[in-house]
């Protein structure tokens, strides 16, 4: 990292285009230093040229597909930001989570994090640095759940983990030094997929526990079935140069839909229920402010939109973010890409604007 960096990510919080649509506030995030658009980010490349060079292509295999996912990154911190790693108390089995927090003299408002990697797959290890950093530039305590995984423990297992997580966080925020009425969540991928039927176990049960959701490139649609709102196609993605890379990376996770019905169902469950694909869901009406954020060429992207129009439609204020020449995952390339820091503070100012309008609302209630 260098002054050139620094000047990408200055320009990403600079360049920003929102308008609404279909209810949806979006903000399109353009590649920094190009000009032209359907164009892959010159970083996405270079990482792309160094996995095709070092990851010749072989059968499927669990070990391997878990042994690959993560990326290394950089902790951009620069206060103090204390780690601890906890054991939450769950009736089915412990669950080990990780707390990052900033310091403070006060009770801090929460998020839930919930990482990525299919399912099956993904540690605390590769959103260790984004959890940190959140927790600095929102002032919030971050707690990683580091939930059970299939084949080996198939749904619902991972998702009960991650919402006792969120029913002892609650429960015992005083214990925690945090603000029970400022409390969020967050995950990527099929973490997003967790964290948002979390919320929507959250309204079912009555608990009215979530305040906000942030959804990163979220699994809402296990199988990618057509719905009023989603078809996924490729003419939907504008490719204006590398277009045989361009399709190779919007589709690398076409052919994952049946792996995860098979390892994360395996049988058990219809891909269409709303805790499985909540794209499915009729009870959004009740769910928390949301902030969807989606990567122009991820395969997931286009489900992505069309949860966030379902969402708007039903009531629930939406904002999303799409970072332009970004493929998948690219919150784990924190330090390399300028886009993963500049997503970091977006979500902060999404979560402090938020939290300052829970705190006014219970001001003006208390007086």
């Amino acid at each position: 990292m260098g002054q050139d960096y620094q000047q990408l990510v200055d320009r990403l919080a600079e360049k920003t285009t929102g308008k609404l649509q279909d209810g949806v506030e979006v903000v399109i995030k353009p590649v920094p230093d190009r000009q032209e658009t359907g164009v892959l980010d010159p970083r996405v490349i270079d990482v792309m040229q160094q996995q095709q060079d070092s990851q010749p292509a072989a059968p499927f295999s669990l070990e391997a597909a878990r042994a690959g996912m993560g990326w290394i990154n950089t902790d951009l911190t620069t206060t103090d930001i204390t780690t601890e790693n906890i054991t939450i108390p769950s009736a089915e089995q412990p669950i080990p989570a990780r707390i990052y927090r900033p310091r403070s003299t006060e009770p801090l408002p929460a998020v839930l994090y919930f990482h990525g990697g299919g399912f099956f797959g993904g540690t605390l290890e590769p959103v260790e640095h984004p959890c940190k950093l959140l927790a600095e530039r929102a002032h919030v305590v971050v707690i990683s759940v580091d939930y059970r995984l299939a084949p080996e423990h198939p749904f619902p297992s991972g998702l009960n983990d991650c919402f006792a997580a969120v029913r002892w966080v609650y429960e015992q925020a005083h214990e925690l030094g945090i603000n029970s009425e400022q409390l969020a969540v967050a995950g990527d991928s099929a973490g997003g997929n967790l964290a948002t039927v979390c919320a929507l176990l959250d309204r079912e049960q009555q608990t009215e526990m979530i305040q906000y959701q942030v959804l990163l490139y979220p699994v809402v649609n296990l199988a990618a079935l057509p719905t009023d709102d989603f078809e996924w196609r490729l003419d939907a993605y504008e490719m204006n140069e590398n277009r045989e890379l361009l399709e190779g990376i919007v589709t690398a996770l076409e052919d994952t839909d049946g792996l995860l019905n098979r390892l994360y169902l395996q049988g058990t469950t219809d891909v269409q229920d709303p805790h499985v694909s909540p794209l499915f869901s009729d009870k959004l009406a009740e769910l928390p402010e949301t902030l969807i954020i989606t990567a122009e060429y991820d395969y997931l992207r286009l489900e992505g939109e069309a949860y966030g129009r379902k969402l708007a439609r039903a009531g629930v204020k939406t904002k999303r973010i799409q970072y332009n020449g970004m493929d998948h995952a690219f919150i784990e390339k924190l330090g390399q890409y300028p886009q993963a820091e500049d997503c970091i503070t977006e979500i902060a100012n999404g979560l402090q604007k938020r939290f300052a309008e829970i705190k006014s609302d219970t001001n003006t209630i208390g007086g």
